[in-house]
């Protein structure tokens, strides 16, 4: 993690320095949960063209108020990083873009190491496969939701370099990252959601993962897809991973289980479709019915054979019902139970009760979870579930 890195020295640490200007506003992109096009950020940069300036001159004060020896600027489109450079000082400005040709590229970038010029901006082209050491400044001025290309464009300025104490984190994105945040890995999946840590209970590793946590700080339900631990071979000397898996993809014809961004079962080559595409065939379908559960209810039931079963109930906002049932009375009731139900509606499925009845069930409700969406396809006259979809699915 980037703090056991930090503190043990083999990176320069980050300081977020505190914007006294206005940064842009990216709001309407940021938290859509659509993906944006470069259009619409080119959109949204015209319509606020009147900081730029602002936002380069206090870009230019910190660099020179505190004697930066090297500064990245990462702007949002081709457009934006030219204005940008025509802010800068004549001479001390050079830009980088997809269509630099290489020769030139690599002349700017061995200029930038000598120190021949001070500010380099860039277009999406050097967030990753690129080292000056002596950058104390990264200027942010692109929105991403990807909070792996947000630690990746802040590492830019985290290598460690003679003199070098620190490196200033100038964000005017207003998206509001922690550094310490993208540690996570994944785009935070709800508002509500805070980096929480998630002991791995095979290798013990301790993992940052999106979560929710109480009134006391207790992590209460996590979004952790696998394990990201590892031992080192004491051969040679590579990394084994873990491999422990939080939350796994059912092969639906063979109940292997798969890594969640799987697209083929590893074990028998099944195509496993993704959330989206369920979601997109059950909405074209007249045979199936979606539902954005709002509340769920567990109950405890007697057929008319006498014997008990469990049936569980989601509800959306208009208070429209569908139905699930499982039986809990033998040995394979329960296995199956665990399998199709509980391991996917845990909150922390590394801890998972010991389910041996209904009172069971109904007694750690508290520990369960709802879908994000409940699919159901109609069979005669009845509706039944065949496919959930949880936050972490989309």
């Amino acid at each position: 993690p980037l703090s056991y890195m930090i503190k043990h020295q083999y990176l320069t640490p980050p300081v977020k320095v505190d914007i006294p200007v206005t940064s842009y506003d990216f709001s309407e992109l940021t938290e859509s949960s659509q993906t944006y096009t470069l259009a619409q950020v080119e959109a949204l940069i015209k319509k606020q063209k009147r900081l730029t300036p602002l936002i380069i001159k206090n870009i230019i004060d910190i660099t020179q108020s505190y004697h930066r020896k090297g500064v990245m600027i990462f702007s949002s489109t081709v457009n934006h990083a030219q204005e940008i450079v025509s802010y800068l000082p004549e001479g001390q400005a050079k830009l980088i873009i997809g269509d630099t040709i290489d020769a030139e590229r690599d002349q700017i970038i061995a200029d930038f190491k000598q120190q021949k010029f001070t500010y380099l901006v860039n277009v999406s082209v050097l967030t990753t496969g690129f080292d000056a050491p002596h950058v104390d400044v990264i200027a942010i001025l692109r929105p991403t939701d990807s909070v792996s290309l947000y630690q990746q464009i802040i590492g830019r300025g985290l290598r460690l370099h003679p003199g070098k104490q620190d490196c200033f984190i100038l964000d005017y994105t207003g998206v509001g990252h922690d550094i310490y945040s993208p540690e996570v890995g994944s785009k935070k999946p709800t508002r509500e959601s805070v980096p929480v840590v998630v002991p791995c209970p095979q290798c013990g590793f301790e993992n940052h993962f999106w979560g929710l946590v109480d009134d006391d700080g207790e992590v209460i339900e996590h979004y952790g897809r696998k394990c990201k631990g590892g031992e080192h071979d004491p051969i040679t000397f590579q990394v084994i991973a873990c491999g422990y898996r939080f939350r796994s993809k059912l092969c639906e014809k063979c109940g292997s289980e798969n890594d969640m961004t799987a697209k083929s079962c590893h074990a028998c080559g099944h195509i496993l479709i993704d959330a989206d595409a369920k979601l997109k065939q059950a909405r074209l379908s007249k045979n199936a019915h979606i539902l954005k559960p709002d509340s769920i209810a567990y109950e405890s039931r007697i057929d008319k054979r006498g014997n008990p079963f469990l049936e569980i109930k989601y509800f959306d906002f208009d208070a429209k019902c569908l139905s699930e049932y499982h039986y809990l009375n033998n040995t394979t009731s329960l296995k199956k139970f665990n399998i199709n139900f509980l391991r996917s509606h845990l909150k922390r499925p590394e801890l998972s009760p010991a389910i041996q009845s209904i009172d069971d069930v109904l007694r750690f409700q508290k520990l369960l979870r709802m879908p994000s969406y409940v699919i159901a396809r109609k069979q005669e006259k009845f509706w039944r579930i065949t496919e959930k979809i949880f936050v972490e699915d989309l």
